[in-house]
């Protein structure tokens, strides 16, 4: 058995493949391996992943020290509505907060416009006597008389969840708890989530999703956790289970298991991480991360290795692309833009004669017309055997046998024979159409935040982001992309980076210049050591770090902006310079301030999280150096259209200063390197593929 320190293990499954990896103390990556998702137990295949890479490394279970797992279980569940039958229960006179949601359609003028599903129907909606102010003060007491009453309603809806969201419990969580212990004493096996400990914020409508989605998906991700932790101790894990968050930090089980709504996008943060890493890595100040799995495509802004963040996102949206259209969430969570593109993603052709490319993806099960396994749709993947991008000889690690012909037949007889065009023609048009997606969603994203991608380098991986990053980056007017070591199971990897952490946002609603700092610094005292206990959970004597955070705001608007505040006690001494970095801030989204008016703050957040490793600086590149191979493989060229001959190697081959120009194809265990006919690739000194766009007048 080869020696190893420190060894630690990551697992992230995703809607095709499991991804696994070990590192050791070093942050070396000496084992990793993609397994099918095993949809009706995805424990079954984290655990084949965990086992195949324990055999590689030679090591045993009860050898690791550390496991972070990320899944997409929470999302699908919601999306796919499979989670348990939830019951709100509102202050009296607000029953139908989900039902008037923001007061307005997403889409003005779509008379067949479809209405976000937010999971409680209105006959499930309940309400009780109470008030609380928006101070917290008591203004009505809760009627405990109604509560056998409440019970029977209950009994009669079916629900095996409840969501209380009590009015401005975020303020007073008294009336929320009391009525969550008379309702558990009463029906220990009903599942019961607050917001005062899920949501603790303003904004009803927002919160009350939030509670709802996580009383909704609680039962059944608690069954997982459990499962997911007794197959890995059965196999000899000695050590605790942490999960990766939609914020880019890790969690207990436990805390997950309370929480599960944190855990929504768990796997792709874990990418963010990754990038923001490499960015620190090569000090690449602006980077746009692009993240291609089986299912979706997920691309994520990066300055000054930090991932763009935000406080809230939607899930399951009517219209894909519209935002308004579905289930708001808030929770923190690295903002990126997720699409339905990746390797499985059906192509076809619609009843107007237009060719489109997903969201519907085959996933692992019947998968890509190619892999044999059921499938006869022809998918994005299917597009990329045919036009010679994937090679079947390298594909998977040789889990399965790829059937070329079978991807090529697919692609003429539904997609070629309606738009008259051959095999390759059909495919090359799938390619183009999901590239230009993929691309089109990166300059939306960069638009909507303000920023340019062209300065950007793009960090690309998972299963297929370097197979598509040189067509993606030539549509979205990028001229330089880095590929990591190990970029198939990208994220997976970066869960290794990942800081223990949690995040608590309170609301408390206050004019900037007649701040109450008494009361701020004695929330900030309570809401600090809530979130340390949390952290401390998962690594117990860690140094951390505090982040503190003001949401501020001119008084009457309906948005705030993040504005950073001293890990200290606050005093009138802080309230000139808050001012001034509000209003510097709010000049850089807006262009200016707005003289005389009023600043509020409405929540105050805390951040706890384990400090990193100082990360060394990256050697300077090593001179070029041409390689030359006799070795290629003949594919249809994204530039010209016309077949040629792509030079082909093994990445493991490749050594810092080695240069290809392209067309080529440089493989390794879980991905293909696709570099265009238009880049030029240099092996940098760590190993990283970096691909130049060339740009002609």
């Amino acid at each position: 058995m080869t020696a190893h320190s420190s060894l630690r293990l990551a697992t992230d499954i995703g809607g095709t493949f499991t991804d696994t990896v070990i590192v050791d103390g070093a942050q070396r990556v000496i084992a990793s391996t993609k397994t099918l998702t095993t949809h009706d137990n995805p424990a079954e295949g984290a655990l084949l992943g965990a086992l195949r890479v324990l055999a590689d490394a030679g090591v045993e279970m009860r050898d690791i020290e550390g496991v972070i797992h990320g899944t997409t279980l929470a999302t699908n569940a919601l999306i796919e509505k499979r989670g348990a039958r939830v019951a709100t229960i509102t202050t009296d006179g607000f029953r139908d907060i989900l039902e008037i949601a923001y007061e307005r359609r997403y889409s003005q003028y779509d008379i067949n416009l479809i209405k976000t599903d937010l999971l409680v129907a209105r006959d499930r909606a309940l309400t009780v006597p109470e008030r609380m102010s928006a101070a917290g003060a008591v203004i009505l007491p809760l009627d405990e008389s109604c509560v056998p009453a409440l019970l029977e309603q209950l009994d009669a809806t079916g629900a095996k969840a409840v969501a209380i969201c009590l009015l401005h419990s975020y303020a007073n969580a008294a009336h929320e708890e009391r009525l969550r212990d008379l309702l558990q004493a009463a029906r220990p096996d009903l599942v019961v989530s607050i917001s005062s400990e899920v949501s603790p914020e303003a904004r009803e409508f927002a919160h009350i999703c939030t509670t709802g989605a996580n009383a909704n998906i609680q039962p059944m991700m608690a069954r997982y956790l459990d499962a997911f932790a007794e197959h890995f101790v059965k196999e000899g894990l000695k050590c605790p289970i942490l999960m990766m968050t939609a914020g880019g930090g890790m969690t207990t089980l436990r805390t997950a298991g309370q929480f599960p709504i944190r855990l929504v996008e768990s796997g792709p943060a874990g990418g963010a991480i990754l990038a923001a890493r490499i960015a620190a890595e090569n000090r690449l100040d602006e980077v746009l991360s692009f993240d291609m799995g089986g299912t979706t495509a997920k691309l994520c802004l990066i300055d000054k290795a930090q991932p763009q963040n935000a406080r809230q996102f939607e899930i399951g949206r009517a219209a894909r692309f519209i935002k308004g259209s579905g289930m708001p969430v808030r929770i923190p969570v690295i903002e990126m833009i997720e699409i339905g593109a990746g390797g499985g993603s059906i192509a076809a052709v619609d009843r107007l004669g237009r060719l489109t490319v997903g969201p519907r993806s085959a996933g692992s099960q019947p998968g890509p017309v190619a892999f044999g396994r059921g499938g006869t749709e022809p998918t994005v993947s299917d597009a990329d055997i045919a036009l010679g991008y994937i090679q079947a000889e390298t594909f998977a690690e040789g889990q399965f046998d790829i059937d070329v012909d079978a991807a090529k037949i697919a692609l003429s007889a539904q997609i070629g024979a309606p738009l008259g065009l051959d095999a390759f023609g059909a495919a090359d048009g799938v390619s183009r159409i999901v590239d230009e997606s993929m691309a089109s969603a990166g300059r939306t994203h960069g638009v909507e935040s303000g920023k340019d991608l062209g300065p950007r380098t793009m960090i690309a991986f998972g299963g297929n982001g370097p197979l598509h990053a040189c067509r993606v980056a030539r549509s979205a007017g990028i001229r330089r992309i880095l590929v990591p070591a190990n970029p198939g199971v990208g994220s997976a990897v970066g869960f290794l980076f990942a800081p223990v952490s949690f995040e608590i946002v309170r609301s408390r609603y206050g004019m900037l210049q007649s701040l109450d700092l008494d009361a701020i610094n004695a929330l900030f005292d309570a809401i600090s050591a809530e979130a340390l206990a949390v952290v401390r959970q998962g690594d117990a004597h860690a140094p951390v770090v505090t982040r503190r955070t003001a949401y501020m705001r001119y008084h009457g608007q309906g948005h705030e902006i993040e504005i950073s505040l001293p890990d200290r006690v606050l005093t009138l001494q802080d309230i000139t310079p808050l001012a001034a970095a509000f209003e510097a801030a709010y000049a850089l989204q807006f262009s200016r301030p707005v003289p005389g008016m009023t600043i509020e703050i409405l929540n105050w957040s805390v951040h706890v999280s384990t400090s990193s490793a100082a990360i060394p600086k990256s050697a300077p590149p090593p001179d070029p150096r041409e390689i030359k191979t006799d070795q290629t493989r003949k594919i249809f060229c994204d530039v010209d259209g016309v077949h040629r001959q792509a030079v082909f190697v093994h990445r493991s081959t490749l050594a810092p200063g080695d240069r290809l120009t392209g067309p080529a194809l440089v493989v390794e265990p879980q991905t293909t390197t696709f570099v265009g006919a238009d880049f030029t690739l240099d092996v940098d000194a760590r190993g990283n593929l970096i691909l130049t766009r060339e740009v002609t007048a």
